[in-house]
């Protein structure tokens, strides 16, 4: 069977970290989605360290790692990833294996993605700039380059077709930055990329269920940035839900057990795009510095704001999420008065409802106001000692969404979850 961990928010939401506490659990952590534009940060032995294609099981000698067909791939990101988790004492070639059916990431891509979010000036999306977008479009495009391509003698030749139409695009965008750097950097790790695992992805992990391996499937992104259900078109260009599983590894939906949820306390999102209940004020700042709250990809500052409940059910329904993790609770421990989204007020009506295009909607947060706990509540291992003012919290976002909340994350330490 196949246990899912994603995000229920935009992204961020810390689930580097929770898949790398459940991971011991796994015989198998696999990524189905998304690409180097995702950053899961993890603490290994109080190192930080962040991975952004590598799943985040790669820590545990005895838990195999694979990269799905449906992420994008770029090999530049995935040799400095790998040198860095090496440097770590981890062998990746031994426990890392990479679907042949994985789109790649060339270098045009990237020069793409840089040249259309410059000529949309102030209706950018907040892209990464990572050539995710337009890789994904040379996919459905039936354009893209996969890592099985590597090892057929008409790889260069596909890559010459590939850049040339390339090319074609950038000369309209009138983008002559030189990226023959990047051109060579691309070789290079291709070179690496090579001596990697490179396995029939969907027959590998269907192997492993059927030898009764228990398998992790890990998301990036969040729900609320998927290209179907997220707020389009600030979107990613990926299936960030539960459904992107099978599509993304090759399982039947019959394989899928456990939807296990991952959200912050409170909201965050990078870039641009609808947030309802984003505070631009004194308290989004204290929330910002608190929370740490900077992209790990990207460093931007993220934007801050309370926890959307109208959001966070519809993340649930559309996941089938059967448990829910709250991370950054403590980040709430130095406030005395909270405050959560019950509905959207849109036209002088309240709804609980996420609308069809936020952009086109004038949305004002509905919110319910809790105490505060105002006490460090870092140090706390077990349920029963948690505040009665953070119990109430969860309680009542418990009876919300419609789905429990499971465990609770009061730091970025591994041992710091606690289980309800």
């Amino acid at each position: 069977m196949v246990d899912v961990i994603l995000g229920l928010q935009w992204g961020d939401e810390g689930k580097g970290k929770i898949v790398d506490y459940f991971a011991p659990k796994y015989d198998v952590v696999a990524r189905f989605q998304g690409g180097p534009n995702a950053g899961h940060t993890l603490y290994v032995n109080g190192e930080k360290m962040v991975l952004h294609q590598i799943p985040s099981g790669i820590f545990h000698q005895n838990t195999i790692n694979i990269i799905g067909n449906g992420v994008v791939l770029d090999p530049v990101t995935l040799k400095k990833e790998c040198d860095k988790v090496a440097a770590m004492g981890i062998d990746v070639k031994k426990n890392l294996f990479i679907s042949e059916r994985t789109n790649i990431i060339v270098p045009t891509h990237r020069a793409l993605d840089k040249a259309s979010e410059m000529q949309k000036g102030e209706s950018k999306i907040g892209s990464t700039l990572k050539g995710i977008g337009p890789a994904y479009m040379d996919k459905t495009g039936r354009n893209a380059i996969r890592v099985g391509d590597l090892l057929d003698k008409s790889f260069i030749t596909q890559y010459i077709k590939l850049r040339l139409k390339h090319q074609k695009l950038l000369d309209n965008f009138n983008f002559i930055e030189d990226i023959t750097a990047w051109e060579e950097e691309f070789f290079e790790a291709l070179e690496f990329l090579r001596t990697l695992n490179v396995v029939n992805g969907e027959y590998f992990i269907n192997k492993k269920i059927s030898e009764g391996k228990k398998v992790l499937a890990e998301g990036a992104q969040g729900s609320m940035l998927d290209i179907d259900f997220g707020t389009f078109p600030f979107v990613t260009s990926s299936n960030t839900i539960s459904a992107g599983v099978c599509t993304g590894l090759g399982v039947s939906p019959k394989q899928i057990n456990e939807v296990l949820g991952v959200t912050k306390a409170y909201c965050t999102r990078v870039g641009s795009g609808p947030f309802p209940t984003e505070l631009e004020d004194a308290t989004g700042e204290e929330l910002r510095k608190t929370g740490n709250e900077f992209g790990a990809t990207t460093g931007r500052p993220r934007r801050c704001g309370w926890i959307d409940l109208v959001a966070l059910r519809y993340a649930c329904m559309i996941n089938g999420v059967t448990q829910v993790v709250m991370t950054k609770a403590d980040v709430l421990d130095a406030f005395e008065d909270l405050k959560v989204c019950t509905a959207y007020k849109i036209d002088g009506k309240e709804k609980q409802e996420v609308p069809f295009q936020m952009t086109r909607v004038q949305i004002e947060p509905v919110h319910k106001s809790f105490k505060g706990w105002n006490i460090d509540t870092t140090s706390i291992t077990e349920a029963a000692k948690l505040p009665t003012q953070m119990s109430s919290y969860i309680d009542f976002i418990n009876n919300y969404i419609g789905a429990p909340v499971k465990f609770v994350s009061n730091g970025p330490g591994r041992e710091q979850i606690i289980s309800l």
